[in-house]
């Protein structure tokens, strides 16, 4: 667990707040009987302020991408799957004509 890990968590909870401040700020709105045009600044200021956080750790936690190699034997399938029974051929798709050289008549 690095860095990215507890960045994100704080991301989660930055936006967490700025739900709840949304919701606050609405009910002060209906008590005092105000028509809602908007969150405030700080509100979306905050919306911001998570979204980069998440994003940033949603970027990072994952980890190094590793290439796949093409001659291992391990992307190699090995046997065919038990349930055979559920394999099917005969769908729609023969109804296409094979030719696909077929032009658009406009």
């Amino acid at each position: 667990m690095g860095s990215g890990f507890f960045v994100g968590i704080i991301g989660v909870l930055i936006l967490s707040h700025a739900a709840y401040s949304t919701i606050q700020y609405r009910n002060l709105l209906k008590i005092t009987e105000e028509e809602f045009s908007g969150v405030p600044i700080n509100v979306v200021m905050e919306l911001i302020a998570g979204l980069v956080f998440c994003m940033w750790a949603a970027l990072t936690v994952p980890g190094k991408f590793l290439s796949i190699l093409p001659h291992s034997d391990e992307n190699r399938v090995v046997s065919l799957p038990a349930n055979l029974g559920y394999m099917i051929f005969n769908h729609r798709g023969k109804a296409f004509p094979l030719d696909m050289d077929v032009k658009l008549k406009l």
